[in-house]
């Protein structure tokens, strides 16, 4: 059986990466794909402070090259330290106003991104550590911002886990319920409770 080229380089990509880090994967392998249109609902947003910027970085990369999504990166673009909220929000921003359809915010625990995305109506932003956190977001909770924790959790498993948050789907029936209710919350409406 022979297996493609562009195959062959994704994979000894992404062992160089768990190995090494992004920036020790040879130029040839690293080369950007050339330009694709992607429908709107394939578009996220992904942004981190200081602290997550060089997950943020690897996860651009995973988004765009291997699961074919579109990336509005909203920084921050260096190491130097800048504000979580005003990164955060900037993601959230982008959901709520339906240019992207999933966010992902990156800081170093995950805990003030998740809360300063959370501020912006229409988001509903889960951090998230592992797998079933994950699968519990996206099924029950119908999150369409993921924030993730860069001392948290690795790369390998923040790889994963923004790959479950992207093809899992939102169960409904008895949960589209329960979203109601946290959306409610978020509008000040009557009845909230309960």
């Amino acid at each position: 059986m022979q297996v493609p080229e562009s195959e062959v380089r994704r994979l000894v990509r992404e062992a160089v990466d768990r190995a090494l880090g992004p920036e020790a994967a040879p130029a040839a392998a690293t080369r950007a794909p050339a330009p694709r249109q992607v429908p709107d609902e394939r578009r996220v947003a992904i942004g981190s402070d200081h602290g997550g910027y060089e997950l943020k970085r690897v996860l651009a990369r995973l988004l765009e090259e291997d699961l074919g999504w579109a990336v509005q990166d909203c920084g921050t673009h260096s190491r130097e330290a800048v504000d979580y909220p005003d990164l955060a929000a900037a993601v959230a921003r982008e959901v709520a106003s339906g240019r992207c359809s999933r966010g992902i915010v990156v800081d170093a625990a995950g805990i003030g991104s998740t809360m300063a995305a959370n501020k912006v109506a229409g988001v509903r932003c889960a951090l998230c550590h592992d797998d079933a956190t994950v699968l519990n977001a996206r099924r029950h909770n119908d999150a369409n911002v993921l924030a993730l924790g860069a001392l948290v959790v690795h790369r390998g498993a923040a790889a994963r886990m923004v790959r479950l948050f992207l093809t899992t789907a939102f169960e409904g029936g008895r949960h589209e319920r329960r979203v109601r209710k946290i959306m409610d919350l978020e509008r000040g409406a009557a009845g909230a409770g309960g």
